[in-house]
Order: C-alpha cells, then structure tokens, then sequence
C-alpha cells in the first residue's frame, strides 16, 4: 500500500470525524440560537446584496450613502434578532441604541441624497 493511499484514507476519515462532529453540534444548538443564527445569516445576506446592488455614480459622498444604507439597515435587522432571541439585560440595550441610531443616520443619509443632483458633477469623483 503506497503512502498517497494511506494519507488519502486518513485524509477521508479525518472528514468523515469533522462532518461527525459538526452535525452533533448542530443538533446540540437550542431551537432558539438556530433561529437566532438563522435570522442573522439571512440579516447579512440581505445586508451583503443590498450593499453590492447599491447605485453608484462615481461621486464618492453619493456612493457611500447609498452603500452605507443598506449596512445600517443590516446592522438594525441583526439588533432586532438580539431584541427577538437575546436575554442580557446590557446587549439588549445596547440592541435598542443601534436601532434608534442607525436608523437615524439613515434618515440623514436619505435626505442627502435627495438633495443631490441627478448626476455626479465634475472634481466630486
């Protein structure tokens, strides 16, 4: 038996023993941290497309308000899920100031924009 079988074997078991363990974690999780986790992965997916799909017209402040929109909107979706599933006292607060603050900064970036022109103006790219 060549070396190359031997590790290849080894290489599959150790796999095997990490698939193992990774699935007896998973049905250890409490049905409330999977849906939390849940909730958060979706949370940053949307957070993650929106961010990628954001308009951008070359005018650097246009650009990172409407890149920077939908990343306060994740950070508020991931401080509510807190809010849904979490129980110190400390992180729900500190959920309930994100909320109030990043949707406050979204305003202010929404009323920027739409007091922007249409069209990025020459020397602001």
């Amino acid at each position: 038996m060549s070396i190359t079988t031997i590790l290849s074997g080894k290489r599959l078991w150790i796999a095997g023993l990490i698939a193992a363990f990774s699935l007896a974690a998973l049905a250890q999780t409490e049905p409330r941290a999977a849906r939390f986790m849940q909730v958060m992965k979706e949370s940053m997916e949307r957070m993650d497309d929106g961010m990628k799909l954001a308009p951008m017209n070359g005018d650097i402040d246009h650009d990172f308000c409407t890149t920077m929109i939908p990343h306060h909107q994740g950070a508020i979706d991931m401080a509510k899920a807190e809010l849904l599933y979490g129980k110190n006292p400390v992180m729900r607060r500190l959920a309930e100031e994100i909320v109030v603050d990043q949707q406050s900064e979204i305003q202010a970036m929404q009323l920027w924009l739409s007091k922007q022109p249409a069209t990025a103006p020459e020397g602001k790219k």
